[in-house]
């Protein structure tokens, strides 16, 4: 019976990674969500542009060909890795509006009211993608503005041809938008549904972007798309300001950056959760042969998962707006801590996550999207960037074409309550007016010896980090390539509750019952993909990208 547990599985991962797209370059590599979108970049870099011409192009390519989670409307996180050896890291997420507050969800009784924390106008917070696909196009791309929007214009003006997955998912998501007459009519066939091969326009937001080609930030946060998007605020009771769009700022930040057995990784602070946490799981695996120890076994699944339970336990407790609450990032990515965090691991036994608390010391869905982008010259980065929700709150914004996000329930609606992932929250990601709502997206680059090895990331919600943190150790524990490091099946904690999804074949045969008897408490099937980590892998000499074979998506090269 083993024996045909053990080919079945095989089969299993064979067929997986056989649907991945993975393409291999020299000039260039590009891998997202969308062909059309991975083809986009790829013709920017033939063009002569360099990996965040590509990176921005790409960004709002996707605003056109994936309106799930490539946006105008949402926020998003940069990590940029130039062959120089600068690393940089822009925070273009989302703020609360002026006229936002603490208990702006609760009712007369002091409840979570969850329907306005996820839908209507109450859930938008203000818009930062645009800004920061510009900010990072300024300040270190080489094309002009005109010519990093050009596709996305194109896409939008003369349309594409939907495939299966676009039109799948528009006529899912019609119901959730009938009360939204400018919504209903970009996303239905005058009032009928989209069939895969139906030629999709979209005028209005075409006009959008050429107002950003032509006039930059000051086409979106000002001027007509402004008016726009504030008097659909009005229409329904939303909070966005015009002062709140004018005054919206990326901000530059100081990337996180850990060591793991001799490689760089660099990742995202705060307002993210990623980077912090990602560092620290690692630190907490370093000092065992996660190699010798082999994959999907008893012994590497439970150093995983208890890794992940002290972590998210971390992030309910100390992680949010750098701005707004003091972060103690140094302490939590440093490697005594981890060492502390990890003193009470008992390599026969689950800790039950009732008895995990946040590390102390004296003073001190699921919808996104994730690209990622490397050039000839080394040049890396990698975005990741959502609405929060698949079509935010289904909110078109009327004559601008584009969708609005509903990240303010990513904020933490009352202390101690689980948010809109059952992910928990304390005082670091309570609501403040012009606070970045705390996200786990983790836009990841690995370097050795000065050059970009590995580009990662992930949507996911609460799976993020934990999606990312498998292809790491895949890639560099388990010495897979990258499309077997992306496609290997994977399994996720998140502390509270106290439990474990795994997606079919990420553990060894025997081994979820061993689990079992160690205390690992729900382990059960996640009845989705993990993640759709789109990466790219650097050898040296040849550049490979590979998309996840989770979804539909697409990786280009030349």
């Amino acid at each position: 019976m083993q024996r045909l547990l053990v080919f079945v599985f095989v089969i299993l991962l064979a067929c997986q990674q056989a649907l991945a797209n993975t393409v291999s370059g020299s000039n260039g590599v590009v891998t997202s969500r969308s062909q059309i979108a991975s083809d986009v970049g790829v013709e920017i870099l033939k063009q002569g542009g360099n990996a965040v011409d590509a990176a921005v192009a790409v960004g709002f390519a996707l605003a056109v060909v994936y309106p799930s989670a490539g946006n105008l409307g949402g926020g998003g996180f940069f990590v940029i890795r130039m062959a120089d050896g600068e690393v940089i890291s822009l925070d273009a997420r989302e703020t609360a509006p002026g006229a936002a507050s603490r208990d702006m969800y609760l009712d007369e009784n002091g409840r979570v009211n969850r329907r306005l924390t996820m839908s209507g106008m109450l859930s938008s917070g203000v818009p930062g993608s645009v800004a920061g696909l510009l900010a990072v196009l300024q300040r270190y791309g080489s094309i002009s503005r005109q010519q990093a929007l050009a596709p996305a214009i194109r896409l939008a003006e003369e349309g594409f041809e939907l495939n299966e997955d676009l039109a799948r998912q528009f006529g899912q998501q019609l119901r959730g938008m009938r009360d939204y007459p400018a919504s209903v009519a970009i996303f239905s066939n005058n009032g009928d549904r989209y069939r895969a091969g139906d030629l999709w326009v979209q005028r209005e937001l075409a006009a959008t972007l050429k107002l950003i080609a032509q006039f930059g930030s000051d086409g979106f946060y000002q001027g007509t798309t402004a008016d726009l998007l504030i008097a659909e605020m009005e229409r329904h009771g939303g909070l966005i300001s015009h002062q709140d769009l004018a005054q919206y700022q990326p901000v530059w930040r100081e990337p996180i950056h850990g060591r793991y057995r001799g490689y760089d990784i660099w990742s995202m602070p705060p307002a993210s959760s990623g980077g912090v946490l990602l560092v620290q799981m690692l630190n907490m695996l370093e000092p065992h042969d996660i190699h010798a120890l082999g994959w999907g076994t008893t012994a590497t699944a439970h150093l995983m998962i208890e890794a992940q339970k002290r972590a998210y336990a971390d992030r309910a407790r100390h992680l949010g707006d750098s701005d707004f609450y003091p972060v103690p990032i140094d302490r939590l990515i440093a490697k005594n801590y981890a060492s502390a965090r990890f003193a009470d691991f008992d390599s026969s036994a689950a800790k039950p996550s009732a008895e995990i608390y946040a590390g102390s010391w004296p003073e001190e869905s699921t919808e996104t999207t994730h690209y990622s982008v490397m050039d000839g010259a080394g040049n890396a980065v990698a975005v990741t960037t959502t609405l929060n929700s698949g079509y935010g709150n289904k909110i078109v914004v009327t004559g601008a074409g584009f969708l609005l996000n509903n990240e303010m329930g990513d904020f933490t609606a009352k202390l101690n309550t689980p948010g809109g992932y059952g992910l928990m929250g304390a005082e670091a990601n309570l609501i403040a007016p012009g606070k970045r709502m705390l996200s786990s997206m983790t836009p990841t680059i690995v370097s050795r010896d000065g050059t970009n090895v590995l580009v990662t990331g992930s949507p996911g919600g609460a799976t993020i980090i934990n999606t990312v943190f498998h292809v790491v150790v895949n890639f560099l524990d388990h010495q897979m390539a990258i499309d077997e490091a992306v496609s290997r099946p994977r399994f996720h904690h998140q502390w509270l509750p106290d439990s474990v999804r795994f997606e079919n074949g990420a553990f060894g045969v025997g081994v979820q019952n061993a689990l079992e008897d160690m205390g690992h408490r729900q382990i059960r099937g996640a009845g989705f993909g993990l993640g759709d980590a789109n990466s790219i892998s650097f050898d040296g000499e040849v550049m490979t990208a590979t998309s996840d074979p989770r979804n539909v998506g697409g990786a280009a090269a030349f």
